[in-house]
């Protein structure tokens, strides 16, 4: 997508020109590292695009863009350390290249530095700016807590699973978008249907994650395929499984968890998988919810096209990395 080209090239040096204090070196240093690290800035393009529907130029919309991409990014580096992640987009970690003190202290900063993004909005729009951004950076805590609270727990459902990466993921798509019509000053309908759209396509999004990790094309993906399985981690995949098996499956399912071969636990997992035509439902979850986001965008009353929410709505959908 052309486009999508010109949004990221955009963001990319709006984002060059940040200037991060040359002390304390270890507080600032990280954040010009990280920054740099490149990423999909999907998050931004969605503001800007959404602003654009209300005839607001990406001058009027970069400081909302770039505060979700922002606190977006905080939200990785602290990830990072909850997850022990040793690489992000195949670069070391803040924590693993510094220390975890320096990368919670680097991460907190980066959340400051999205209030002052905010900051640089008109005055009469920063209160409805916050009133969005603060209730979906809480959202967004509570579904990093209720993903660690996951790994304790073998009775997750489906159900719990699909809130979970709502509040992890989605809703920051679903605010990325919902404060473009807000710098639009469009009508509380408008809002509504864009914060809906970025909700029902963040979780398509993630579905479509789970079955990549395990379906994708590795040079693609860019990681192992199967990460999750021999992680153990609960996906959409892994529930429905255990949802759907018999006493005799889901035994075999728990004794997986514990196998040491790794190619076994992979090869075994995924017969487990096929028999019960796990795919085939994660499919249909997530067609469900990019129907749901579609409807929600078609919704919107504008004069100007939504093409280009469209069509990055179909690029994510038929992904294949």
């Amino acid at each position: 997508m052309n486009s999508l080209e010109t949004y990221s090239k955009l963001i990319e040096k709006e984002i060059s020109t940040f200037s991060f204090p040359l002390h304390p070196q270890n507080l600032y240093d990280p954040l010009r590292y990280f920054m740099t690290l490149g990423g999909k800035r999907m998050r931004p393009m969605l503001t800007l695009m959404s602003a654009k529907l209300f005839q607001k130029t990406e001058k009027e919309s970069i400081s909302a863009a770039l505060a979700v991409e922002l606190f977006h990014n905080f939200s990785l580096i602290h990830d990072d350390i909850m997850d022990d992640a040793p690489l992000r987009r195949a670069k070391q970690t803040v924590h693993e290249k510094w220390n975890t003190n320096i990368a919670i202290l680097s991460g907190d900063v980066l959340f400051v530095k999205a209030y002052e993004q905010i900051c640089n909005n008109p005055p009469h729009l920063i209160p409805e700016l916050l009133n969005v951004f603060n209730r979906t950076a809480i959202e967004v805590c509570e579904g990093q807590q209720m993903d660690m609270d996951f790994e304790t727990r073998n009775d997750v459902t489906s159900e719990e699973y699909i809130e979970m990466i709502r509040l992890k993921t989605s809703v920051l798509l679903g605010c990325a978008l919902e404060m473009g019509a807000i710098i639009g000053e469009t009508s509380i309908e408008n809002r509504k249907a864009l914060y809906d759209f970025g909700v029902h396509l963040g979780i398509a999004f993630q579905i479509q994650d789970d079955l990549l990790d395990l379906y994708g094309n590795p040079e693609k993906v860019g990681k192992q395929v199967g990460g999750d399985v021999l992680a153990n981690k609960k996906t959409l995949l892994s529930i429905l499984a255990k949802s759907l098996a018999s006493v005799e499956q889901q035994q075999k399912l728990n004794s997986l968890q514990k196998e040491t071969n790794q190619k076994e636990k992979l090869t075994q997992t995924i017969s487990i998988f096929e028999s019960l035509n796990v795919q085939e439902h994660c499919k249909q979850e997530m067609t469900k919810h990019y129907s749901h986001a579609m409807n929600a965008l078609r919704s919107i009353s504008t004069n100007e096209s939504y093409q280009e929410l469209e069509e990055l709505a179909e690029y994510l959908f038929h992904r294949d990395y």
